[in-house]
């Protein structure tokens, strides 16, 4: 349903499962383990895997923090998208690795839930994508010390507002990773 032309390939977006951002976070083994397991199933397929790394004041870019975390890795060849903002496509070459690859939907999984990935999640829909959460392979830290909801609730409440995602010609969606089905890449 993309609304982007000739654009008609899938890829998982992999956003800031790095050392720093993931040290703390809700179900990490489990989170993790889920997005390794799309990351294999993906690479089957042919359908890319593209890897987001955040940077910061805070998480300097090539430290031991900002480093994707050990039971993940990047293949040779796939994209690493490094960004400064919380919407990857924001001020990035995401973008152009999508277009080169005839992407127009997304399944997404990553850190910080109510940060990045919310912001990647709203950055594609506007900009054409069809954008898909998986529902158990996204997570965040406990923020309830700064007046937010326990990481359970922010990962269910943002299942639940993102299921039913929508915009002309482009749709949201959650799925749970087990459910994830990848198709061939037309490349």
């Amino acid at each position: 349903m993309t609304t982007l032309a000739d654009r008609p390939n899938t890829a998982l977006v992999v956003i800031d499962l790095q050392n720093e951002v993931v040290a703390n976070v809700y179900r990490r083994r489990e989170v993790l383990d889920a997005v390794n397991r799309l990351v294999e199933r993906a690479r089957v397929a042919q359908v890319p895997v593209v890897w987001v790394q955040h940077a910061d004041e805070d998480l300097k870019a090539g430290s031991e923090g900002w480093q994707i975390v050990a039971e993940l890795a990047p293949a040779a060849g796939e994209a690493i998208v490094e960004k400064r903002y919380r919407d990857a496509f924001e001020d990035t070459h995401l973008e152009q690795v999508l277009s080169r690859l005839g992407v127009g939907k997304l399944i997404v999984t990553g850190a910080q839930t109510d940060m990045c990935v919310r912001s990647t999640l709203h950055g594609a829909l506007v900009r054409g994508y069809d954008a898909t959460l998986v529902g158990d392979a996204h997570t965040t830290e406990d923020m309830t010390h700064r007046g937010a909801p326990p990481p359970d609730a922010v990962i269910r409440h943002t299942n639940m507002y993102w299921r039913h995602q929508r915009a002309p010609g482009r749709s949201g969606g959650v799925i749970d990773s087990q459910d994830v089905k990848f198709e061939r890449c037309g490349f």
